[in-house]
């Protein structure tokens, strides 16, 4: 029933390969809140799932499924999540590799709060542009090299920090913990995971969602990507290269304009770690 409505005038057409975007930077950096933004400037978060054109999807579905010791260990506050072994880089290399093909694909669903894999799965559908975002998901050549274009959320750390600290006590967990947590795994991965991986960005975005100049301009570059220049953006057209953009920023009430409705599917954004 979920692919029946795959049978309209747009199925005897194959769809454009997905233009991807990946969003990186430090716990509680404020990603998953640009990628909300540009979602909303673009008039997609009020477009229905199916049909919206922009999709947003987070490096912590693809966290590994955890043993029985490293799940008691988890639930003390004494696994660490952000390091690069914690994720399932072969799935999550395979995932996207469909999503750039066009395919659809199942995402994994991971429970933060019984630090497990959930049973079931969300279908994604294909859409123009697909943000994913994660604090690590340029650490891997193999996935980085997949990102037409890689955005770097560049947040203050003790901004960060308190950022966690609320979050974290709202979900119920002690302070103690959350600060030995943070300076035992979480500072030390991001200094030598995460951080490094910087210089690869494209663009990087200081003070994150606060930084509507930035933004502005991503959501332009979004819409022309929409408008059928998807070409021109290609990285390998690029040849290493970046552009300077010479548009006017996008209105917010034009913004919904552009976009045509298709069939399309959207990851909600759940309550992560990072």
């Amino acid at each position: 029933p979920a692919m029946a409505s795959a049978g309209g005038p747009d199925a005897e057409r194959p769809h454009p390969k997905p233009f991807l975007i990946g969003v990186s930077g430090g716990t509680a950096s404020g990603k998953s809140t640009v990628c909300e933004k540009i979602m909303e400037l673009l008039g997609q978060n009020e477009v229905e799932q199916r049909q919206r054109k922009v999709l947003i999807l987070s490096q912590d579905s693809f966290y590994k499924v955890l043993t029985a010791e490293q799940q008691a260990k988890a639930l003390k506050g004494q696994y660490n999540f952000d390091h690069p072994d914690a994720f399932d880089n072969d799935l999550m290399h395979s995932t996207l590799k469909n999503i750039v093909e066009g395919k659809t694909v199942e995402v994994p669903t991971y429970d933060f709060v019984t630090h497990s894999r959930l049973a079931e799965t969300t279908v994604v559908y294909p859409a123009d542009v697909v943000l994913f975002e994660g604090i690590l998901v340029f650490y891997n050549q193999d996935i980085r090299d997949m990102f037409h274009l890689r955005l770097f959320v560049d947040t203050d750390s003790d901004v960060r920090l308190s950022r966690r600290v609320l979050r974290d006590m709202k979900r119920g967990r002690d302070l103690e913990q959350i600060l030995t947590q943070y300076t035992t795994f979480v500072k030390p991965a991001f200094e030598e995971f995460c951080l490094p991986t910087k210089k690869y960005a494209d663009v990087i975005i200081p003070r994150g969602v606060d930084n509507m100049v930035a933004i502005n301009l991503i959501v332009q570059h979004i819409q022309d990507i929409l408008n059928g220049d998807i070409c021109k953006w290609q990285r390998g057209a690029m040849n290493g290269h970046g552009r300077t953009y010479k548009r006017p920023f996008p209105e917010p009430t034009e913004s919904s304009s552009v976009l045509a409705a298709g069939k399309r599917s959207h990851l909600e954004s759940s309550s992560r770690p990072h």
